[in-house]
């Protein structure tokens, strides 16, 4: 089975279509079980997510901020492995139709093996994954397997990205490109505010002749911030807030309600733009 970067792209496009931004949702596989992380990443999309990243728990999350740590301790401690991503992707995609991504450090692909990891992934029926530190010259390897494999490569770009290096990754990448909105790591910002902007422009103009589309995450947290990113950017990425919708609940079928609902809002807030 090849993997869903065609159903990413015409997703992505459809979106497009519409007049609005994409609603890319993020939740860590194993939180705050296996079976309960599958069924808030449902609701997501029952709520209104047009594609979920699937993040796979990392002791050492340099990048996330503490409300995904929390949840990434939480997973871990579980046991969760690499094999229950593969099935939270598998069981999401097949229950949904919709676009699963994995949001991963490189250290455990590379530990797992890259052939057999692109493989798990396609079989499973995902649609690529999200790689925050892997530089692009250090790609190769894992771009090939993708490539055979159908699978999207998603780069993460920042506002400290100078323009030739926006130019690298917008040559690489595949799906679209991840832009972090802000400097530093994940959480939820008062304002997502004109850096942002400033940002997705700046790799649209790197990427001249790909048309690949700009996604931004790290901020977003409710339906006006999306509504704002949703007037300049291709997606919406909102991680720590679903997150943190599960971790303040009194129990996990009412983080699962409020994923739906917090997806709902955010879903209105993408077709709204401020």
């Amino acid at each position: 089975m090849s993997g869903n970067i065609q159903l990413l792209s015409d997703t992505l496009a459809g979106a497009r279509a519409e007049g609005r931004a994409a609603l890319i949702a993020y939740l860590p596989a194993g939180f705050p079980t296996v079976d309960g992380g599958i069924e808030a990443i449902k609701a997501a999309f029952d709520g209104g997510a047009d594609v979920v990243e699937v993040g796979l728990p990392h002791s050492d999350p340099v990048l996330d901020g503490p409300v995904i740590q929390t949840a990434d301790d939480i997973a871990l401690r579980g046991g969760v492995k690499i094999a229950d991503v593969m099935r939270t992707v598998k069981e999401t995609y097949e229950a949904t139709g919709k676009p699963v991504l994995v949001m991963t450090y490189w250290n455990p692909i590379d530990r797992y093996g890259v052939e057999r990891f692109t493989a798990e992934l396609a079989e499973a029926g995902g649609a690529g994954c999200i790689l925050p530190d892997l530089p692009v010259q250090e790609s190769a390897l894992w771009r090939e397997h993708a490539e055979k494999h159908a699978l999207a490569t998603v780069f993460v770009v920042a506002p400290s990205s100078k323009d030739a290096r926006l130019g690298e990754i917008t040559a690489a990448g595949s799906g679209f490109v991840y832009a972090a909105s802000l400097m530093g790591v994940t959480g939820t910002r008062e304002s997502v505010g004109a850096q942002a902007q400033d940002l997705v422009e700046r790799t649209r103009a790197a990427g001249a002749g790909t048309d690949l589309p700009v996604c931004v995450g790290l901020g977003v947290s409710n339906a006006a911030q999306a509504a704002e990113v949703a007037g300049f950017a291709d997606g919406v990425i909102v991680g720590s807030a679903f997150v943190k919708r599960m971790l303040d609940a009194p129990d996990d079928k009412a983080g699962v309600e409020g994923v739906r609902a917090l997806a709902g809002e955010l879903a209105k807030g993408v077709r709204r733009q401020a």
